[in-house]
């Protein structure tokens, strides 16, 4: 038995190309991680958010994504964790920067920042925005066909699906961030971090604010 047909995938894909494409928090994620750190951390960046993409698959498929939408107890406990865990990182980027008073050297090298660590934090960010969540439940449920079984391996193969779309866009959007972040190292370096800063602060606020409906 086939879990879907070729006019399934391509509509899925269509739509998913299009959200992926719409800029969002993992859109500021990514440029923020790329201009601290350069292109290969916002890939890892992007590796950690897209991995953290499969597991709210795998968890919409298995039900569990269901708390989010039903609770609205759990649905604030996530928001707020989400929303604290993004402001602290905001504020350690800030204070880094103010740490840097001397000019930077572009020839110097930056603080190693581990790609385990670039990812784990990823993973973190992407996990804990219940609004991912509940949008795997209105979105996913549209291409699932339950008549044709194994409910919980299509949300999985779905969400690997957005989950390489959503990749192959990081790694614009690193590429671009990276460069962009190499040219202005050379005085900009305390000012990267503030900017990144900035955007992490913001997308915590943005996550606070947020409505369950």
């Amino acid at each position: 038995m086939h879990l879907f047909d070729l006019q399934t995938l391509l509509a899925y894909a269509a739509a998913a190309l299009v959200l992926v494409l719409l800029p969002g928090p993992g859109t500021a994620w990514i440029v923020g991680q790329s201009l601290a750190g350069g292109t290969r951390r916002g890939i890892q960046a992007g590796l950690g958010l897209e991995t953290a993409t499969l597991l709210h698959a795998l968890a919409a498929g298995l039900g569990l994504s269901a708390l989010l939408a039903t609770s609205a107890m759990a649905f604030e406990f996530v928001k707020y964790l989400g929303a604290a865990y993004l402001v602290w990182l905001g504020i350690k980027a800030w204070r880094n920067g103010d740490g840097n008073t001397t000019p930077a050297d572009p020839e110097a090298p930056k603080p190693r920042v581990s790609g385990r660590s670039v990812y784990l934090r990823s993973v973190v960010t992407g996990v804990l925005n219940p609004k991912v969540a509940l949008f795997f439940l209105a979105f996913l449920p549209q291409f699932v066909h339950p008549e044709r079984g194994w409910v919980w391996l299509q949300f999985l193969v779905l969400g690997a699906l957005l989950a390489a779309i959503g990749f192959c866009n990081d790694l614009v959007l690193s590429f671009a961030a990276g460069r962009f972040g190499r040219r202005f190292a050379g005085g900009g370096g305390r000012w990267t971090q503030r900017v990144t800063g900035t955007l992490f602060i913001g997308l915590g606020l943005r996550l606070a604010m947020q409505q369950r409906g």
